[in-house]
């Protein structure tokens, strides 16, 4: 008997076969100047065998770059020509945001809050409804990409809703060390693939307008990490896959007590402990007597997150730490990570 052919995937009114690759181009509403024409560009790989249909997303946010690269380098792997399943990447999906640098869209809404959207509702609703309909629904699994918002950076990092057992087993097999069990949120899109008994983690790592190589990498390892333990790809025990991530059940920011100037004294992946000092905030007026006012860890943990920018008013979000009984351990592990991630080549 003949082997029946896997069907072709179908994604705006276009097929792309089974043991092929494709582009298609999504139209999206033009821009003020009616002359431009915007599309959302989805690559798609269909693999000749049955699989989970994996949707990889970046640029959400239009000032989040590294996923854009991420999707580019995991698109390099000579690997994916034995994919089984489907992958669905979008590099950019805020086109409108990453032409402006901007986090928003041109209506100022942030689309990760406009989940799953309304296809008469705002530019940003609208821009919501048309990716959850045409491309998240049709999808089984989902890693969202992103990084820092404005003058922030991020340790790597997966964040996900853990009481599902599938989207635990994914954020593990990601590999990197930490991930934070985090809730989910009105209007994101985790929420709404979560409605949808879509499993779907989100990664983090650098800042905004960045390219962080150390990100990129753990970004694309961890990808193909992820596809390995879906079976989309052969399992190949590596270095990063045998790591055992270290949860956190919660993580908070320690905020500017005053405003001033802050001097840091802690970097991402540090270990601190309850009442280790992060860093002084200083008065710039006073060059005479330079008042400092020291800011400290409320509890034991790591540092996964911190501002890059150091003018600051009170109130201003510093230090983002993820509480952990045995943070030295893990600022080992975070070292050795590091060490092997940049390594491996």
């Amino acid at each position: 008997m003949a082997k029946v052919k896997r069907p072709a995937f179908r994604i705006g009114g276009q097929s792309v076969q089974a043991g092929e690759s494709g582009v298609v181009n999504l139209a999206l509403p033009g821009l003020y100047t009616m002359q431009n024409a915007l599309n959302m560009a989805v690559h798609v790989i269909h693999g000749k065998q049955d699989g989970p249909r994996l949707l990889v997303c970046a640029a959400i946010h239009g000032d989040e770059l590294n996923g854009v690269d991420i999707v580019r380098q995991l698109f390099k792997r000579k690997s994916l020509k034995n994919l089984r399943g489907t992958l669905v990447a979008i590099p950019i999906v805020n086109v409108f945001g990453i032409m402006q640098h901007s986090r928003y869209l041109p209506d100022g809404r942030d689309l990760n809050r406009s989940f799953p959207g309304s296809e008469t509702g705002s530019l940003t609703a609208r821009l919501a409804n048309l990716f959850c309909d045409q491309i998240l629904f049709q999808c089984t699994h989902g890693i969202d990409l992103h990084t820092g918002g404005r003058n922030r950076t991020n340790l790597p990092q997966i964040r996900a809703e853990l009481e599902n057992h599938e989207t635990l087993e994914m954020a593990k097999a990601f590999g990197v060390p930490v991930v934070i069990n985090s809730r989910l949120r009105d209007g994101s899109l985790r929420k709404t693939a979560g409605e949808h008994q879509i499993p779907f983690v989100l990664f983090e790592g650098g800042e905004s307008l960045r390219f962080d190589p150390f990100s990129i990498k753990s970004g694309v390892n961890g990808i193909i990490n992820v596809m390995r333990h879906l079976r989309m790809l052969p399992r190949k025990r590596s270095a990063n896959q045998s790591r055992e991530p270290f949860v956190a059940n919660s993580s908070s920011w320690v905020r500017a007590p005053t405003s001033g100037i802050v001097h840091m004294h802690r970097s991402l992946g540090d270990s601190v402990r309850a009442g280790d000092l992060l860093g002084e905030v200083t008065d710039p007026s006073d060059l005479f007597t330079d008042p400092s006012v020291p800011f400290t860890a409320e509890f034991d943990g790591i540092v996964v997150g911190h501002t890059r920018l150091p003018l600051v008013n009170e109130g201003d979000a510093l230090f983002h730490i993820a509480s952990y009984d045995s943070p030295q351990v893990i600022e080992a592990e975070l070292q050795s990570f590091e060490d092997d991630t940049m390594d491996d080549d």
